[in-house]
């Protein structure tokens, strides 16, 4: 494949429980992969804290009630990461049918009375305590896991140098069930990063090129056929209505991103200050904790700031790549891949809706957006990416 070097898999000879003091599993972390996600989860907190310490109808009258929550849910992430780091990818490769099993009933439960509906979008399962989940966010890490365990199982062992068309369509196949389940909540957000996470895996497999471009021309014929078929709800009509034509409902379907366009261009190169934004504390716009919270990076931290945030999440991408790429199994290097491919667009999509350069798609900025589940599925893919780091074998 074009842009990794895969070498096949060589036996393990590094696990959690056999490195020597020498090269203990701390030493062979990646840092800046490490500290570039725990610099981004503190200026999440930051910014989430300053979009919501003045709503009284989001707080309860508590400022600090988002901050502490979103604190509790990097907290637990970050526990997520280092259970997964000391699990293993190849142990949990071993319970892949398992984990995938459970996320295709959980987002199978949301279809049920159990789920229930936000932000139009009927994809969340509400827990006690006023928690809710949102299976569609793990969904990601399973596609990923399930179709690199079918493509990489007989390249690994060395029986093929790729992987058969048999195999790619198992594969796609895997994938499509939980992505069909999810479109018909709907969530067309998630699905278009479940999209580019297969397109990412298929890529970094070696699989015949046929099968990429196979599945870009049915993306877009049934992205035709839904518009055709009226498949899709009012409101990710208007979204992509106010995409195409900003002027269309400014005080409307438009609001959110004429706001968003606002709230950046007033913060300048420098900011108003943190916590200083008269576009934040007069609360004009919607969602500023979760999808558009970009904006009070925009607007707080100016063109800095904001672009502190960019740097942060290249080096995250910069170092998966090179994780991707020093593997010597391709079971890790798709694992790696497909994060990268997750990663990469969702932060593209996030930032690119507040700029007005993509439609509104509900989805949240990696790291800094609030929001417990989006928060544990990027830290499991932290600890993924620093587990396939770790594993390497130890060359002499």
């Amino acid at each position: 494949m074009a842009g990794f070097s895969v070498q096949r898999y060589a036996p393990e000879r590094s696990t959690w429980g056999r490195l020597t003091a020498r090269d203990s599993v701390v030493r062979r972390l990646d840092w800046p992969l490490l500290g570039s996600a725990i610099a981004l989860s503190f200026i999440g907190s930051l910014l989430v804290y300053s979009a919501t310490r003045g709503r009284d109808s989001l707080t309860h009258g508590d400022p600090y009630y988002f901050l502490f929550r979103h604190a509790l849910n990097t907290g637990i992430g970050f526990a997520l990461m280092v259970g997964t780091i000391w699990l293993g990818h190849r142990t949990l490769r071993g319970a892949v049918p398992i984990l995938y099993g459970v996320s295709v009933i959980l987002v199978m439960a949301v279809l049920t009375p159990l789920g229930t509906t936000v932000n139009g979008a009927h994809a969340w399962i509400l827990l006690p305590g006023g928690f809710s989940l949102q299976p569609s966010e793990f969904t990601k890490i399973t596609i990923i896991l399930g179709m690199a365990m079918l493509l990489a199982t007989r390249v690994d062992a060395g029986d093929q140098p790729y992987p058969d068309h048999r195999t790619v369509a198992k594969a796609l196949g895997l994938a499509a069930l939980p992505m069909v389940i999810v479109m018909g909540m709907p969530d067309l957000g998630s699905v278009m990063v479940m999209v580019v996470i297969v397109l990412g895996v298929l890529l970094a497999s070696g699989a015949s090129n046929r099968w990429v471009f196979g599945i870009l021309g049915a993306g877009v014929a049934g992205a035709v056929a839904i518009w055709q078929l009226g498949l899709l709800d009012d409101y990710q009509i208007a979204r992509f209505a106010a995409f195409a034509n900003p002027a269309l409902d400014p005080a409307g379907v438009g609001y959110n991103t004429n706001q968003a366009r606002i709230a950046i261009g007033s913060g300048g190169l420098s900011g108003t200050g943190l916590f200083q934004g008269t576009q934040t504390t007069g609360q004009f716009v919607p969602e500023q904790q979760t999808d558009f919270v970009f904006t009070v990076a925009g607007e707080e931290l100016g063109f800095l700031g904001a672009g502190l945030i960019l740097v942060l999440l290249g080096v995250v991408l910069w170092r998966a790549c090179r994780i991707a790429r020093e593997t010597t199994e391709l079971y890790g290097t798709i694992v790696a891949a497909g994060i990268i491919a997750w990663f990469a667009f969702q932060a593209f999509e996030n930032i690119g809706m507040t700029l007005g350069i993509m439609p509104v798609a509900g989805l949240p900025l990696p790291f800094v957006s609030y929001g417990g589940s989006s928060m544990f599925a990027v830290w499991v893919a932290i600890g993924l990416l620093q587990s396939i780091r770790v594993q390497r074998p130890i060359t002499a």
